[in-house]
This record gives C-alpha cells, sequence and structure tokens, in this order.
C-alpha cells in the first residue's frame, strides 16, 4: 500500500497566495495512493469563496461539496471526514480517502482551553482477504507544547483502548512537533516512525518552500516491511505551506 500524509492548508498556496485545491487535487491523484490522511480539509457547511459574487456554483466544483469528497473525486472509493474547528466562516478537520472500504470511523476531538479544537480520526478499512482491518489514524495536533503533550496522552489511551494489540496500525498527520518529542512520547506503543527508522531523524515539511520543521510524520505498527518515497519539490511547494510525506507498506 502507498500512503501519503499532507496538511492542504484549506486549499491555499503558502501566505493564502491563491486557492489551490484543484491543483493539490491533480498532484495526490499523480501520486496513486492507496490510502491518504489530510489536515485543514473544508467541509461543505462553510467553504472559502471561490466564484465571483453572483457567479453560479458548477455541481462536482469545490464549493459545491465537501473537499474531502471533491478530492476523493473516483480515486478513493471511501473517505471519511469530522470537524475539528470553525474559523471565520470555515470549518475544518481531518479526512482521511481509501480505496478500500472505511467500515468504522470515530473522531476523537482534542480540545483545550486557549487552543483551536484539534482532532484524531480513527478509521477501520477493510482490506482485501484480510479478516482483520487496519487501523488508520489521521492527526493534527496544536501549537503549543504542553497541548501537545496532552493530546499525544489521548492518542496514547486511543491506541491502548481501540486498537486491537495484533492490528495493523498507520497514525499519520501533522503533529506540529518541531522540538521532536513526539515519539519519545510514544515509546511503549510499538509504533515507529518510518523516515525516522530510514534516515534516524523526522523529516523536514515545514514550510514547503523552505523545509526547515519536521512537523509531519508516518508511523507504523504491525507491518511486514515499510519504507519511505521521496517526493520532487514541485509542485508541491507552491500548493500548500506543508510539504506531504509518502510511504509504501506491506501487511
Amino acid at each position: 500500500m502507498r500512503l501519503m500524509t499532507y496538511n492542504i492548508h484549506k486549499g491555499y498556496a503558502p501566505f493564502k497566495r491563491g486557492f489551490r485545491l484543484p491543483e493539490q487535487r491533480e498532484a495526490l491523484h499523480s501520486q496513486q495512493s492507496d490510502l491518504i490522511f489530510l489536515q485543514e480539509v473544508c467541509g461543505r457547511e462553510a467553504l472559502p469563496q471561490t466564484e465571483a459574487p453572483g457567479a453560479s456554483v458548477s455541481p462536482g466544483s469545490p464549493d459545491s461539496m465537501q473537499h474531502c469528497e471533491y478530492m476523493a473525486d473516483k480515486l478513493w472509493s471511501s473517505h471519511a471526514w469530522a470537524r475539528n474547528a470553525v474559523t471565520g466562516n470555515r470549518a475544518h478537520g481531518n479526512a482521511v480517502l481509501s480505496r478500500y472500504p472505511i467500515v468504522r470511523w470515530h473522531n476523537h476531538l482534542l480540545e483545550l482551553e486557549g487552543d483551536e479544537p484539534r482532532g484524531l480520526l480513527h478509521c477501520e478499512i477493510q482490506l482485501p482477504g484480510r479478516e482483520q482491518p487496519l487501523h488508520a489514524v489521521c492527526v493534527h495536533l496544536g501549537l503549543r507544547e504542553s497541548h501537545r503533550r496532552q493530546q499525544l496522552d489521548r492518542l496514547r489511551s486511543l491506541v491502548a483502548e481501540d486498537v486491537p494489540a495484533s492490528a495493523p496500525l498507520v497514525v499519520a498527520g501533522d503533529f506540529n512537533d518541531w522540538r521532536l518529542r513526539a515519539s519519545g512520547a510514544l515509546r511503549g506503543t510499538g509504533l515507529e516512525e518510518v523516515f525516522e527508522r530510514a534516515d534516524g531523524v523526522a523529516a523536514r515539511s515545514f514550510p514547503s518552500w523552505l523545509p526547515t520543521l519536521r512537523l509531519d510524520r508516518i508511523y507504523v505498527r504491525h507491518v511486514r516491511h515499510a519504507r519511505i518515497l521521496r517526493l520532487t519539490p514541485q509542485p508541491w511547494s507552491r500548493l500548500s505551506d506543508h510539504l506531504p510525506l509518502a510511504a509504501e507498506i506491506e501487511i
């Protein structure tokens, strides 16, 4: 299976220099991934205005549907989206797009005083010929170190309580972990970060035009094989403020 995680910045280019959701969709489709973890995905109830005032909205355009439906199109037949927050007139949250059926999903909202609500979107995915589903958790953590510690504790509890000990598991997303504390906090869960295992350190993913901070992660557990996929900077560096990460796993 090919995996990707990507913070799409509500569909905007860096510094909000243009709405880039169609280009983001095209770039994601070109990768032919089986499972995608997205953050900052807008919902149907509150979308950015991409048409001129008074213009009609075409069926299938970003304004006519939830962004995860628009991104999934015909390539990912199953998808889940959960609202984490409303900023201005836009509701946004995490999404999972899958080639295989998502048979169950639940959003664990991470609300802490003084921080924008974040979330853990937990999906169970039925793979062909497999009795036990793949568990996938799409993560978006807060900007404050103290909040991330509490949110990582919630993630540990989710893994311990809601994921069978023998089940294959992928946890991916925007951890905002510029101090590189997440892997230590998750010690004991059995999760391994694929870039840390390959390169000795998490991947640089932010800002996209000059990646310096290592904010995004792909953790796996109970997979036979995992290898990182190195993406070229273009077109990603002009589409969002984060770069996507990609990996290939065998279950």
